[in-house]
């Protein structure tokens, strides 16, 4: 049995609002192993939705609908359903009670407006809003085919998706099995360079292997079908081990883990500490490692050197480097990143100059060129060049920069890392 996706509203379709119940119910789809090979979004039209659930019935037996379920004359989802099945709106006292206990609760009076949300098709069962004032309905109007609705919400739709759609789709032997992924992540290396490392397991049928990119970096999506999610994570785990071998660093973590979680938890387990001096990316760096719940165990602070002369002030960056080769280059970079380490009394630190745009640029120093320096507790400095180029704009260019710099922390780390490893080993070796 297939599921459809059927999101109403015309504020979806304007790029208003980010349909982000498509993506939860997806998951959760997978989550339960329903398969599900379509979703749409329409419009408050009457016409347009019923052209959209004459195809749906064609070819799916479960539809979930999300939106259109307000007080207001543009919410028609259920009453265009309704006339879609020849089938009469009733009023439901109990939904009425409990919407007008709901306004009572918050010192208001329920609008008369609000009594449209109480009707619902004859033969439909009410699918109970526990934090808002429109129910939805669970319904098999025709012989094969189930239908919800929910309100466009997400707070309440997730509510009422796993309170009661849930249970009533396990009880009715909707979850047979379960589709379980995990999403290796990977910086420093593009998509198709990864596919072609990985070619041979592309073709894989459980698991499967799929890549994908986004927002500069690639994933790797590791989806198994089994019949529990203990099964399904079994069969991931040895192909994730095997790509995690192949690409080596350029792995930096799964699932919920971002650049700057990994880069942190690395100077946690280190016992070390990082402060940061930015110029083109004017605190997008801190914002990313502050927004990391802990990172106050590692991360002391930063400066943001925009002008000339707090690099010089503050970070100590020598005058004639400056004016000799510019605040853009490797010799300034190096001088924040050691300037902010030694400053604020940190082990690590780590800067960025660049030309974000979209003006400043020349030919020798276009817009996208960037230097991101490395200071380490050895009291070394480095600095390494990228270019961005201009093509997507100044956002991307100082987002390019800040995850690029936390990037090359993380691999310095994971270096030093396993040379301690290392190091500690041949003395326990070498040993009587």
């Amino acid at each position: 049995m297939v599921a459809e996706i059927i999101c109403v509203g015309t504020e979806l379709l304007l790029g208003d609002i980010l349909n982000s119940n498509a993506q939860f119910l997806a998951k959760e789809l997978a989550s339960l192993g329903i398969p599900h090979y379509y979703q749409t979004v329409v419009g408050d039209n009457p016409k347009r939705i019923k052209q959209v659930l004459e195809i749906a019935v064609g070819r799916s037996q479960l539809l979930l609908f999300t939106g259109g379920l307000g007080p207001t004359p543009d919410d028609l989802t259920v009453e265009t359903i309704a006339d879609f099945f020849g089938v009469p709106l009733i009023e439901k006292p109990e939904i009425i009670a409990d919407i007008e206990y709901k306004f009572a609760q918050r010192g208001r009076t329920m609008s008369p407006s609000n009594r449209k949300q109480a009707l619902i098709p004859e033969s439909a069962d009410i699918l109970p809003n526990r934090s808002g004032s429109a129910p939805g309905i669970i319904w098999q109007p025709i012989p094969n085919v189930t239908l919800m609705t929910f309100p466009g919400v997400p707070a309440e739709m997730h509510l009422m998706w796993r309170e009661t759609a849930v249970p009533y789709l396990k009880n009715g032997g909707w979850c047979s099995a379960t589709i379980y992924s995990r999403t290796l992540k990977f910086w420093g290396i593009a998509e198709s360079a990864l596919a072609e490392k990985v070619d041979s397991f592309l073709n894989l049928t459980n698991p499967t292997v799929a890549p994908y990119a986004n927002h500069g970096e690639v994933k790797l999506r590791i989806s198994a079908r089994a019949e529990s999610s203990v099964a399904a994570s079994n069969l991931i785990e040895p192909i994730e081990q095997q790509l995690r071998q192949i690409a080596g660093l350029d792995c930096y973590g799964a699932d919920s883990d971002t650049l700057a979680s990994t880069a942190g938890q690395l100077l946690l387990d280190a016992g070390q500490t990082l402060s940061v001096a930015e110029s083109c990316t004017g605190g997008g760096l801190g914002a990313m490692l502050t927004g990391v719940p802990g990172s106050s165990c590692y991360f002391l602070g930063g400066i943001i050197s925009y002008d000339n002369r707090v690099k010089e002030g503050l970070l100590g960056v020598n005058r004639q480097d400056l004016a000799e080769f510019g605040a853009v280059s490797h010799q300034v970079a190096k001088h924040m990143a050691a300037g902010v380490r030694d400053r604020l009394n940190t082990d690590w630190g780590l800067s960025i100059t660049g030309i974000a745009g979209p003006g400043g640029g020349t030919d020798a120093k276009p817009v996208g060129l960037v230097y991101v320096g490395l200071a380490d507790p050895h009291g070394d400095a480095e600095s390494f060049e990228y270019r961005f180029g201009d093509a997507r704009g100044r956002d991307w260019i100082r987002h390019l920069s800040s995850c690029t710099a936390l990037d090359r922390l993380r691999r310095k780390l994971l270096l030093a890392k396993s040379y301690k490893i290392s190091h500690d080993l041949s003395i326990v070796n070498s040993q009587p």
